[in-house]
């Protein structure tokens, strides 16, 4: 009997629909502006640069803002990382911008492992944002995001090339973090040498393979000045609180004795290109970036290492709840097995104890045997020292007996002779 193949369904497709009159949806671009202002936004900042290259100092320009920070030596054991989180405000927008400073970087003799503390932190906040999605009861709409959304390398300007501890750190940050290498102090090299040494950034980060962040150029309303801005990375920058008087006006500039150096002047440094593209252009796309790039690499790693996986090796929908029950199971006999090799190592434990103590008491009781015989041994030498003794005493006793009386007859002998005589003189 042949059975009939059921119909497959064809696929929906989306179809254009004129409207007989205005709906409203159109307002949903305003809805979600006005829920995201309610919320306030989040920016994390990680500055990474040797000690004294004036990362401090372009922070506080950046954002125009005199931050609070502690001046660093150049006598750290090793890297640490400080975070320092700072509410500011502009017109009706709230921002909670976290500063992240490599304290030390760079200062060791040996920097091999210098970028480790720098990797192991981007982890931290990524694990804790995955933490925090696997929960059953989730709370990421208030969760404070800690995860890195932008990572500003400072370059020293050598005039040279990169040193090999900026290459194996941005070779190990490039799958982590938005990278965007800037070279700082860029008053400090002439123009000429300055432009040679950004191509020379370049190629190297290129023949390295290491991957900067590219603003991008899909969207058509920054398309063309984020095309501009990717062809003068890295940017030199140099940063400044301190103002001058320039013409009629008041600038923030470095003053020196040939002259200054205006910091939003972009003949002098690029730092008003990197504002405008850290800040005013890119800041969201470098937040979802963060998010659908970085981080769900991370997750994807972590979940693979958990043995979860989109299908199974038949190519069938993967069931996470089988997943977790195998997974369990495994788990639940792993630790089974775990449980009887501690209660056989135990039990075995247990068993050369009692072999220990059972070799103690055998000992103990032979050295109590040996007390014993030797013990025997000394009193029946004290018995027979005690006849011997005895019988010495009784021999002398008889002999002092026999000389009392030997003594006595002689006495009794000697007494009766001197009466005689006496009695024959007499007569």
């Amino acid at each position: 009997m042949e059975t009939a193949e059921p119909e497959q369904q064809p696929a929906a497709e989306n179809r254009s629909q004129s409207l007989g009159g205005h709906v409203g949806f159109d307002s949903l671009p305003d809805q979600l502006v006005s829920k995201s202002v309610s919320q306030g936004f989040g920016f994390n900042i990680l500055c990474v640069g040797e000690t004294g290259i004036g990362k401090s100092t372009l922070m506080n320009t950046l954002f125009n803002t005199m931050f609070e920070t502690e001046e660093a030596t150049h006598h750290e054991p090793g890297v640490r990382l400080k975070s320092q989180s700072y509410g500011l405000k502009e017109t009706n927008v709230d921002l909670k911008l976290t500063i992240i400073n490599t304290v030390g970087f760079g200062d060791q003799v040996n920097k091999e492992e210098s970028y480790k503390p720098v990797v192991d932190y981007i982890d931290t906040q990524f694990e804790s944002y995955l933490q925090e999605e696997l929960k059953i009861r989730r709370s990421l709409h208030d969760f404070h995001d800690t995860r890195i959304h932008a990572c500003l390398y400072f370059i020293v300007p050598t005039g040279h090339c990169l040193k090999s501890l900026d290459l194996v750190t941005m070779k190990k940050l490039d799958s982590k973090v938005n990278i965007i290498p800037i070279v700082a102090k860029a008053d400090t090299i002439s123009k000429s040498e300055l432009h040679k040494f950004k191509i020379k950034i370049m190629s190297e980060l290129v023949s390295n393979g290491v991957q900067i962040y590219q603003f991008p150029t899909d969207d058509e309303a920054v398309a063309e000045i984020n095309s501009t801005m990717n062809a003068h990375l890295p940017f030199a920058v140099v940063g400044s609180m301190e103002e001058a008087k320039v013409g009629n006006k008041m600038v923030k500039a470095r003053q020196y004795p040939w002259g200054i150096v205006q910091v939003e002047n972009e003949n002098h440094c690029d730092f008003v290109k990197l504002r405008e593209m850290l800040i005013r252009v890119n800041m969201e796309d470098l937040r979802e970036q963060t998010h659908t790039r970085h981080y769900e690499l991370y997750r994807r790693c972590k979940l693979e290492e958990m043995g979860f996986k989109d299908t199974d090796p038949d190519s069938k929908p993967f069931s996470l709840q089988e997943t977790y029950e195998a997974k369990r199971n495994e788990f639940m006999s792993e630790l089974q097995k775990k449980e009887e090799e501690m209660r056989q190592m135990f039990v075995a434990r247990v068993k050369e104890t009692e072999m220990d103590l059972k070799e103690k008491e055998k000992e103990l009781h032979d050295q109590f045997d040996q007390l014993k015989k030797t013990h025997q041994e000394e009193k029946k030498r004290l018995e027979e020292k005690r006849r011997d003794l005895e019988e010495e005493m009784n021999a002398f006793n008889q002999r002092r007996m026999a000389a009392q009386t030997l003594q006595g007859h002689s006495f009794m002998a000697t007494g009766q002779q001197p009466l005689k005589k006496d009695k024959d003189r007499k007569n």
